[in-house]
């Protein structure tokens, strides 16, 4: 019998996350439609390539090697962006899953989360676009050679602003992180100071790796990585006293 009802128990779950899944891709799905209507793939393509259009001389333009690449990469970009702005719905169905299974203390912290995660994901790809991205064309069009004609492929450039952009919308989620593994108890605030300088060089590293090989694209990932370390340290306390358990307070 208990058999039986862990096996509907398990069923109905996976019931549930697969609604949750529906409705956070029909959101997506519904944010591309409204993106493809107004203001259009092309345009926004236009918009995402203009840092890059920004460093190249006057009259560059970028390339397109494929036969449909000039169709394929501004749909590709629009889906991008489509889920980029549909992430607080996407969380939002995230949350609603596995809020039943907490208690009311522990739903005081999740919301909250949900809701600076959206923001801090945003944020990191905002603070690529209008701060990282013109930046580092600018330095790799100055280093390039005169003999060398900067024409870049779309394709190529679909590749490495996706690339960069879901690198800094995920560690500008570091505070998130910090928060959640305090509040779980894996971690304390004292010891997560203690390892402070291993984490700066874990931030230096790993801005090393998901980068480009120039100074200013790693600086500018891994300065932000400290701040928002500090942020979690200075966050964490608060959060673990909102949603303290009325036993532990």
């Amino acid at each position: 019998m208990s058999e039986t009802k862990g096996e509907e128990t398990f069923i109905s779950h996976l019931i549930e996350l697969r609604t949750r899944v529906v409705r956070a891709t029909f959101g997506i799905l519904v944010v591309a439609a409204v993106l493809f209507m107004w203001p259009g793939p092309a345009q926004i393509y236009d918009i995402i390539a203009q840092p890059m259009m920004a460093s190249l001389p006057q009259g560059s333009k970028m390339i397109a090697t494929g036969v449909i690449a000039p169709f394929l990469v501004p749909m590709k970009v629009t889906l991008m962006i489509a889920f980029i702005l549909a992430l607080p719905w996407v969380f939002y169905q995230l949350w609603a899953f596995v809020a039943p299974g907490l208690y009311a203390h522990e739903k005081r912290l999740v919301l909250p989360l949900v809701v600076s995660s959206s923001f801090l994901f945003i944020a990191g790809v905002a603070f690529c676009y209008f701060f990282v991205f013109g930046r580092v064309f600018h330095f790799i069009s100055d280093f390039a050679p005169e003999s060398i004609a900067v024409t870049p492929d779309i394709e190529n450039y679909l590749d490495f602003v996706m690339s960069m952009s879901l690198a800094f919308g995920a560690t500008f989620e570091v505070p998130v992180v910090v928060v959640i593994l305090v509040r779980m108890g894996i971690v304390s605030v004292e010891k997560l100071k203690e390892i402070r300088p291993y984490a700066i060089v874990g931030a230096f590293v790993i801005a090393a790796i998901v980068t480009p090989p120039d100074v200013v694209s790693q600086l500018a990932l891994a300065i932000p990585m400290c701040l928002l370390f500090e942020l979690g340290i200075w966050v964490a306390p608060m959060f673990e006293r909102i949603t303290r358990a009325p036993d532990e307070a």
